[in-house]
């Protein structure tokens, strides 16, 4: 029930923070201001997730505070903060209205390089640590399980997918066709809806499902939704209920159905000290991917709007549109061999009852 409130939550909050940051700083005015905006927005959810679960830590005391001083790798922690928020501010000033000029500017291509090298000094930061056997934020070590890696590989890249297709269905929806945003909304009611009936029927069918034939399936369930989109989607429709319909309803069943299998794959794969890690790396791929997803498919998007040079603005619209679904597309069948080859030796997972 709290994952539920948490994830209605986070629905309600991220859509309309894009649009309020979008609102105050428009792209014609404010692009500078507008891609720290989006920039800090992506630093602010891995920020908020790596306090709560340091504050959430019973009651605060004074022993807490030393272990915070004293058993947080705090260098590593800056590198990979640095690293994300770079990129974040990349991808923002990359899909801006003036992303040609604006990542020609000696200032963002030296941020990118920065963003780019800190991700190989964070793994020999993690590495000095592990072996003086002190305080590590990610150990190496956690990558060499191979279905905790490709598992991790797959979130990042179905919730990219996820995100990314419905942002530009809602694009879609109310630029293309024309819908208020209210009508808009109500054509997002099978998401949440399908999910829930995925996170029923797997919790009783849980104990006879195999993770790699299961969570393969599930990854190209999900991958059909953008594909019915790029395919059916024009300017005179299709009906809601031959197009987007179906492709809202199996958007989100990979993603749901990962979770619940994700965390008994780590449980299983970890001993009990590794397994609040490993949940908190796993999460934070799932919000990068988000992140990511949104970021490079809008990327798409408004290169091919661009270059279509057609007469018609709808029609050019939908054309980057319909080349972000073949970008959704493509990620959700790659998520399908990634999780096939990495969960191939896990049979079935196990259920732990008191």
């Amino acid at each position: 029930m709290w994952r539920v409130i948490g994830g209605l939550a986070a629905s309600f909050c991220l859509p309309g923070a894009i649009s309020a940051a979008g609102h105050v700083f428009p792209a014609s005015s404010s692009p500078r201001r507008r891609s720290i905006a989006f920039a800090a927005m992506g630093g602010g959810q891995a920020v908020g997730f790596g306090l709560g679960l340091v504050l959430g830590d019973g009651v605060l005391k004074k022993e807490l505070f030393s272990r915070v001083v004293h058993e947080i790798d705090w260098v590593g922690a800056l590198l990979i903060s640095a690293c994300l928020a770079l990129l974040s501010y990349e991808l923002a000033v990359a899909t801006g209205s003036n992303a040609n000029q604006s990542m020609r500017e000696p200032m963002n291509i030296t941020l990118l390089c920065v963003a780019v090298a800190l991700l190989p000094e964070f793994a020999l930061w993690m590495r000095r640590q592990s072996r003086l056997s002190r305080p590590t934020l990610v150990p190496n070590t956690l990558w060499a399980n191979l279905p905790f890696t490709s598992m991790c590989i797959t979130v990042f890249l179905v919730w990219g997918t996820l995100n990314a297709s419905e942002q530009l269905a809602s694009l879609y929806f109310e630029d293309v066709l024309g819908k208020s945003t209210l009508t808009a909304s109500l054509y997002f009611l099978p998401a949440p809806i399908c999910g829930l009936l995925m996170n029923i029927s797997t919790g009783a069918f849980l104990p006879h499902l195999r993770p790699s034939i299961v969570v393969p399936a599930a990854c190209l369930v999900s991958g059909i939704g953008p594909l019915l989109l790029a395919t059916l989607c024009r300017l005179d429709g299709p009906d809601y209920w031959q197009g987007p319909f179906p492709a809202m309803a199996l958007n989100p069943l990979g993603a749901d159905l990962m979770y619940t299998i994700a965390i008994l794959v780590m449980t299983a794969a970890f001993p009990a000290r590794t397994q609040a890690l490993a949940g908190g790396v796993f999460n934070m791929l799932s919000q990068i991917g988000k992140s990511v997803g949104i970021a490079t498919s809008a990327l798409i998007a408004r290169q091919v709007t661009a270059q279509t040079g057609d007469s018609d603005a709808m029609e050019s619209l939908l054309a980057g549109y319909k080349a972000g679904w073949w970008y959704n597309c493509a990620l959700g069948l790659i998520s399908v061999l990634v999780s096939f080859w990495g969960l191939r030796s896990v049979q079935k997972v196990e259920v732990k009852r008191e």
